[in-house]
């Protein structure tokens, strides 16, 4: 008895609610969940009924965690809690006004509540017990009478501590339970099934309904194939036999059909003999054929790798001349934009050899009408509108110069360009744009823009004939620019490339004049461009005149100027 009585109290213990896990030491205790009330003050029996120095003002039960305020008033401290919440909160005891900060924790008070005596919290399932309240959570974990939950999962009983044991053994339905034909352990609830489905020493009766009334479930199979009225097919119906009937019926046909199915087993022998030989002979056509087959295999299996590198190298192509006929797709758009604008140039050049051959001809009138003065009113007059209209021409021929200049451009950008990040430009008519440059009618001149690669950096040149700066009347200035292109969110900036600017000799000697510099990272000139083009950087000094026109840098009334940028070390963008 005591050792079951030893198991019940181990099953109860692991299966107390948490509040009555924890150690029985009283100053613990007092701190459980299931020891203190959810709101208010504790709500057990009393031995003898507290004084009222013991009650909450506001819950009028005895005091849990008693605080006491300014005032000498005590209060739950989820009353107080409550009571504070409010927008100026008072004492209801005397209206006072309640300040948190002068509220504390009355310890005294809250010992001898603890030392008060109450009945036991079960003392409705007949416990009699009378203890301190700081001693209530010691007890119960130990209280016969208080209710605990079955200690298997499966079950959702409850019942007092004491009759645990006779539940366990008598009325829990989910107690364990062992099969008294196999002796395999169960829950009770699934013991019924267990007999009916699987229990393999469980007697049930033949199928068949034979003269066995009782076997073991373990046992029916071995009984269906000798039971004599089981149904079976004769073992011979592969060879064409069709026979059906009763174990007790088959030995009666085995033994009077033993000739008939001798028979059947030589026809279905002389068939598949037949069989065989026709396949041996198919087998013996293909081996003949099999060696110029392997070699004709390997043949083509070589093709086959051949055909695959070649299309992967055509693969490639493929991808390389998509993405060069996607870039070249917009140029020429941009191109036959710039030809529509370009097409009046031949008739505009036209008009400009006319207006300038009709400036020449006033010149000479004006020129002879000077020499003839003879100070006559009439030909003063035919004099002065002459002057008049040589000067409209002389500004119609600048505006027609000026725009001819951005015609010229545009067409220079049209006839080259590089993507390899080298400028081969050719500037023609050096006399005349010279002259222009003196005569501040077209100061600079930009080359056609080059670039770094296909989706690299956009770039062109700038040159003074004239000079620019420290340079002006003395030297022929030439610059570097970095102009705004397309692909400049996946470059990387500032401008770091190394750039070399020359000018080309075109003697024999081939004698370049040039120069090198690497960009100043810190330099506008090199940051990524927020408008067209960054302001030029590179010699004002670059060439004297005098160098330039007394060499042979100038042929046919051309010079050429080359610049290169460095792409060695230029990722992909």
């Amino acid at each position: 008895m005591s050792a079951g009585r030893n198991v019940e109290q181990q099953i109860a213990l692991l299966q107390r609610p948490p509040s009555l896990a924890m150690p029985s030491m009283a100053q613990r205790s007092r701190h459980e969940p299931g020891f203190l009330p959810v709101h208010g003050g504790f709500r057990d029996r009393f031995v003898t009924t507290p004084e009222a120095k013991y009650c909450c003002e506001s819950c009028r039960l005895v005091l849990c965690n008693p605080r006491q305020t300014e005032c000498g008033h005590r209060f739950c401290e989820s009353c107080i809690t409550d009571l504070l919440s409010k927008p100026n909160p008072v004492c209801p005891a005397d209206v006072e006004p309640l300040f948190e900060d002068k509220i504390f924790r009355d310890v005294c008070c809250n010992r001898e509540i603890m030392a008060l005596k109450v009945y036991c919290r079960s003392e409705k399932n007949g416990c009699k017990e009378q203890m301190s309240l700081q001693q209530v959570m010691d007890h119960l974990e130990v209280c016969p009478y208080f209710e605990v939950p079955c200690p298997l999962g499966k079950c959702k009983e409850k019942m007092i501590r004491k009759d645990m044991s006779e539940h366990l053994s008598r009325k829990c339905k989910h107690r364990e339970i062992t099969c008294e034909f196999c002796n395999h352990k169960m829950a009770l609830t699934e013991l019924q099934k267990h007999k009916d489905t699987v229990c393999p020493a469980f007697p049930i009766a033949c199928p068949n309904q034979c003269s066995f009334s009782s076997i073991l479930r373990s046992e029916l199979s071995i009984h269906q194939h000798d039971c004599p009225k089981a149904q079976v097919t004769c073992s011979f119906i592969r060879y064409g036999c069709s026979f059906k009937g009763l174990n007790q019926e088959m030995r009666e046909h085995e033994s009077s059909f033993a000739s008939e199915h001798l028979r059947m087993m030589v026809v279905r022998n002389t068939t598949l003999e037949a069989k065989v030989e026709d396949v041996k002979s198919e087998l013996m056509e293909r081996y003949k054929v099999l060696p110029s087959l392997s070699s004709r295999l390997g043949e083509v299996e070589t093709q086959n790798e051949e055909m695959r590198e070649k299309i992967r190298q055509l693969e490639q192509k493929v991808v390389s001349v998509q993405m060069l006929m996607s870039t070249h797709s917009e140029k020429l758009l941009e191109v036959e934009m710039e030809l529509r604008e370009l097409r009046p140039l031949r008739a505009m050049r036209e008009e400009v050899e006319a207006l300038r051959a009709s400036v020449e001809s006033m010149r000479s009138v004006v020129a002879s009408l000077d020499s003839g003065r003879v100070g006559s009113s009439p030909g003063s007059h035919t004099l002065g509108s002459l002057e008049q209209q040589l000067s409209r021409h002389d500004d119609t021929m600048s505006v027609h110069d000026i725009r001819l200049a951005e015609m010229d451009l545009k067409l220079q950008v049209l006839e080259t360009a590089s993507f390899n990040g080298t400028l081969i430009w050719k500037i023609r008519d050096y006399k005349r744009r010279k002259l222009e440059a003196v005569a501040s009618k077209a100061l600079s001149l930009y080359s056609q823009p080059f670039y770094t690669g296909y989706f690299g950096y956009k770039m062109c040149a700038r040159i003074y004939l004239n000079g620019d700066g420290m340079g002006k009347g003395t030297h022929l200035s030439l610059f570097f620019v970095v102009m705004r292109g397309e692909y400049d969110a996946l470059l990387p900036w500032p401008f770091k490339q190394k750039v070399t600017l020359m000018l080309m000799d075109q003697g024999p000697a081939r004698k370049h004049l040039g120069d090198a510099f690497k960009p100043d990272p810190n330099s506008s000139s090199f940051r990524r461009p927020n408008v067209e083009m960054n302001i030029a950087s590179g010699c004002p000094l670059f060439v004297a005149q005098t160098v330039l026109e007394n060499g042979t840098y100038i042929k046919d009334d051309t010079i050429f100027i080359k610049v290169t940028v460095d792409t060695s070390d230029l990722p992909d963008p």
